[in-house]
């Protein structure tokens, strides 16, 4: 993300991702995307996250940690994703499409948090700011920024995150992780 994109971006990418989630719940093929009709920041590398809510309550969440397409075929893939491939819910139904509601989360690259030992790490990260990825071997986990508004304790944070990576819990707190932050730009319906 090379800078904060403006209202008339974050308005495509929010309408290129209700497309592609009506599109997914018809089982129909996606509109293909003109890039070169595009904002020129819409067409570079870009990692996103796209959340869905029904009633206020997550419907599903899909995203990549690194940037590998244009941020505007990211937004419609992981749109589709979170509606049909997040394996906490089953596929959005067409009927419930005008329920959802559509977040979009444009990251920064990750950068390593360093410490030295695990009780300095929940002071090592900022909540309400920092998105967090936890990595330990093959098990790897993250939490959005927006994560701390359920989860305000950087303990209790650390700790959610390592069972949502299939580590004990407190796991944090008994070796050193490689842990990376990153922050987003939010954005919803």
């Amino acid at each position: 993300m090379a800078g904060k994109l403006n209202q008339l971006e974050q308005e495509t990418l929010l309408k290129i991702a209700r497309e592609a989630l009506i599109k997914s719940a018809q089982a129909q093929n996606l509109l293909e995307i003109t890039l070169d009709d595009l904002p020129k920041s819409l067409q570079v590398k870009g990692a996103s996250f796209v959340t869905l809510t029904k009633n206020g309550h997550l419907r599903g969440c899909i995203g990549t940690l690194e940037a590998y397409q244009p941020l505007a075929l990211d937004v419609q893939e992981h749109a589709v994703a979170a509606a049909q491939q997040d394996p906490r819910f089953p596929s959005v139904r067409f009927e419930e499409v005008d329920q959802i509601k559509i977040e979009i989360s444009v990251l920064t690259p990750k950068i390593p948090l360093v410490y030295e030992v695990p009780e300095e790490l929940p002071g090592k990260i900022c909540p309400k700011i920092d998105g967090v990825v936890l990595q330990d071997g093959f098990r790897k986990a993250t939490f959005l920024p927006q994560v701390w508004d359920q989860l305000e304790d950087p303990e209790a944070f650390l700790s959610h995150l390592c069972a949502k990576m299939g580590a004990p819990s407190n796991l944090w707190q008994k070796k050193l992780l490689s842990v990376y932050t990153y922050q987003v730009q939010e954005f919803h319906e």
